[in-house]
């Protein structure tokens, strides 16, 4: 298992339980070309870094902003999300970048703050689809969750019953039309590419939602990390988090005890499933989330995980 962690200070590379950190620049989010590992882009508040040879060698951004998300969609076209809420594309592999403006014109676009900062607010998630380049979901933090079918030429704002405090989002690899989300007060999914949600919160007894991670071979299951709130979710020792399971109609099932360190990140790798804490721990399942096991991975110290790739 090979992922990359952004961690704050950096990013890592995680592999048969060890860490490298392979580049020190305040990375806060990382993605890959989904048709090339190799590819890796970091971002965080000197711009998007880019390394052609798996995180080994790093080009310095060429793009101006304070960078909270970035992603890449299945044609190679890097997006990079900042705050105040702007989105930025690449289609030279980060070598140049250009704005999609038509994101700040959305309507809805002088009422988005984050509340501990309400002047302004940021796009936290990008999620492009696996299955259609063009097919966009973004994530504003706090404003809702926007789409675009054309590449962010044109928007459709906050969607109707998604949550307006995103966090993550997530397609399913090969479920055409299944998107996933986790925000602030709960989590939701979309049968029909994110053009319309539905609230799924039964049996869950925390309701500040972070990280959501889809089943790859299973559509109707998927999960999520919670917490109380807030300021139980970022203070490590407090969190009083679970991760949970979603399948078919619901409801949530709990399947961890109290974790003190909120896990910002869920992914599969390999057939499992990876959760990423805050206090730099990672816990894999290779059963569905029905046992764990969790480790600090050895080599260079990680102080917390933010982000997969």
């Amino acid at each position: 298992m090979l992922l990359f962690a952004a961690t704050g200070d950096g990013i890592a590379r995680l592999e048969d339980g060890r860490a490298e950190v392979v580049m020190r620049d305040g990375a806060r989010c990382v993605a890959v070309d989904p048709t090339d590992r190799d590819l890796v882009y970091a971002g965080g508040a000197a711009g998007v870094s880019s390394s052609r040879d798996g995180g080994m060698t790093w080009e310095g951004s060429k793009l101006e902003a304070d960078v909270f998300s970035v992603a890449v969609a299945v044609d190679g076209t890097v997006y990079a999300g900042s705050e105040p809420s702007a989105l930025f594309t690449s289609s030279d592999q980060g070598r140049t970048w250009r704005e999609l403006e038509a994101l700040r014109s959305i309507p809805s676009a002088p009422t988005w703050s984050f509340p501990p900062r309400p002047w302004t607010s940021h796009v936290r998630w990008i999620a492009p689809s696996p299955h259609d380049a063009a097919l966009l979901l973004v994530g504003i933090e706090l404003g809702g969750l926007m789409r675009s079918e054309d590449a962010g030429a044109t928007w459709a704002d906050h969607r109707p019953g998604a949550q307006r405090d995103v966090h993550s989002l997530a397609w399913h690899p090969s479920a055409t039309g299944r998107a996933y989300e986790a925000g602030g007060g709960g989590a939701a999914w979309s049968r029909d590419a994110g053009e319309t949600w539905e609230p799924a919160d039964a049996g869950r007894d925390r309701h500040y939602t972070w990280a959501v991670a889809p089943d790859p071979g299973d559509a109707e299951r998927w999960f999520v990390s919670a917490s109380p709130g807030p300021f139980a979710a970022h203070r490590v020792g407090r969190a009083e988090a679970r991760i949970y399971r979603w399948e078919g109609a619901g409801p949530w099932e709990p399947l961890t005890e109290l974790l003190d360190a909120m896990p910002y990140v869920l992914a599969f790798s390999d057939d499992e499933l990876v959760a990423g804490l805050a206090d730099g721990r990672v816990m894999t399942s290779a059963d569905g989330g029905e046992s764990w096991r969790s480790h600090k991975p050895e080599g260079d110290p990680i102080p917390r995980i933010l982000g997969f790739a």
